[in-house]
């Protein structure tokens, strides 16, 4: 099934920076102060939602909301005191490794007994975990590959062409059928969730928001090109494990074949994926500019930052029964074969 192309409605704002943000958008109201972005909580819902709305000018845009507002100077320099919040607190607070090798080889080293969310639905998830999962993923998923493109102009040889490659085969290897968002969207049919693009923003939790953020973040600057690269990279190597643990999930579930289809493609797409970023986009880079090593291993720390805190959220949670999602999910509707 398509995913609907039309562009979202604004979410409900979750305080008075993305209120302000929301209101500005909608022609109804004044930005918030730049002053307001210092304070507010860095990881928390509102300055997270009114980041997310700002960096969504540059996707699909919002229904009702004026293109122009992409570049709208004003609404730039909010933007800009938000990032500043948040690329500092990243810094301050995720740094790991001195090395992109170090950072590397943690990656590729898959704990013994290893207890993150992919091992929980694997072993204990029922379909309603499933659910809120794939709702949370989906503010990503349904644009899967579009933040990372944003790094393509600023690469060129090696890189740039590893890279393009392995693009390549995210958006389906030019069949449209095949595009990882189509199949993210098929997915979500087999769960019973609507499928239109950004339908899950206001249910989405702040940990869910501050992963796509981070993608958006470091795609819109040039500057932090190298920690995308890192980004892709952590993506990269670390889907192919945790992919077939959720196939194992949707399969043990019945959640549905296009459910199983979605993990199980990636377990074999990453693998290949995982050995093309580390030997061609990252050796590529470091080759012509290895003054950004630092950025590289800063972008693979900070993703596994925001990633441990999105894990942490959803299992305390669900261990406690409780649901993850900011707002509750409209009932399942099954699916048919």
């Amino acid at each position: 099934m398509e995913h609907h192309r039309e562009e979202p409605g604004l979410p409900l704002p979750r305080g008075p920076l993305s209120g302000g943000v929301e209101a500005y958008l909608r022609g109804a109201g004044r930005l918030p102060r730049l002053e307001d972005a210092a304070r507010a909580e860095v990881y928390g819902e509102d300055l997270q939602l009114a980041l997310y709305l700002c960096y969504e000018l540059h996707y699909r845009g919002f229904a009702g909301v004026s293109t122009d507002r992409e570049w709208d100077p004003d609404l730039l320099r909010v933007r800009a005191a938000l990032e500043h919040r948040f690329l500092s607190a990243l810094r301050a607070d995720a740094r790991a490794h001195d090395s992109v090798d170090g950072a590397l080889a943690d990656l590729l080293v898959e704990p013994v007994d290893g207890a993150g969310v992919t091992h929980f639905l694997r072993d204990e998830g029922e379909l309603w975990h499933l659910r809120e999962y794939a709702a949370q993923r989906s503010l990503y998923h349904l644009k899967e590959a579009d933040p990372h493109a944003w790094v393509l102009p600023r690469l060129w040889g090696r890189a740039k062409a590893a890279m393009a490659a392995v693009e390549f085969d995210e958006w389906g290897g030019g069949r449209a059928d095949r595009v990882h968002a189509r199949l993210f969207a098929d997915l979500m049919t087999d769960l019973g969730l609507d499928t239109t693009y950004g339908r899950y923003l206001d249910a989405a939790c702040a940990e869910a928001l501050v992963t796509v953020n981070l993608m958006s973040l470091f795609g819109l600057h040039r500057a932090l090109r190298g920690a995308l690269v890192g980004h892709f990279a952590t993506v990269e190597i670390t889907s192919s494990p945790g992919s077939r643990r959720l196939a194992e999930a949707m399969r043990r579930t019945g959640a549905g074949p296009a459910a199983e289809h979605f993990y199980d493609e990636h377990v074999e797409a990453d693998a290949v994926h995982e050995q093309v970023v580390r030997q061609d986009v990252i050796g590529g880079l470091l080759a012509d500019e290895p003054h950004l090593a630092p950025d590289v291993a800063f972008g693979i720390d900070a993703t596994e930052f925001v990633e441990d805190r999105f894990a942490a959220r959803l299992l305390a949670d669900w261990r406690a029964s409780r649901s993850s999602l900011s707002a509750p999910l409209a009932p399942e509707v099954a699916h048919t074969s």
